[in-house]
């Protein structure tokens, strides 16, 4: 692997991993109201045309970081979007 591979894994390690924290954070709490859903959506899409555009190209930092940061970030847009559940009162 070259010096420049290494580089582009990298910067996708930091730039994916620096989503992780919200991730874990929404998963575990359920809140997700701060959060834009806009800049949800724009960010998703972003991610998923980057992973696209790295498959075209056979970039494999490209590849995997917008990979699993599409994934990220299209979980926490799921709990965002989904109905909260209602629990009957006792």
């Amino acid at each position: 692997m070259d010096k420049i591979t290494i580089l582009g894994f990298t910067a996708a390690l930091f730039t994916t991993v620096s989503f992780l924290p919200q991730t874990i954070k929404s998963w575990k709490t359920r809140q997700t109201e701060d959060l834009s859903t806009i800049m949800l959506l724009f960010l998703a899409t972003g991610l998923l045309l980057w992973f696209v555009y790295g498959y075209l190209i056979r970039n494999l930092p490209i590849i995997f970081s917008n990979g699993i940061g599409f994934c990220l970030v299209a979980s926490v847009l799921f709990l965002k979007l989904k109905p909260a559940r209602i629990v009957p009162r006792r």
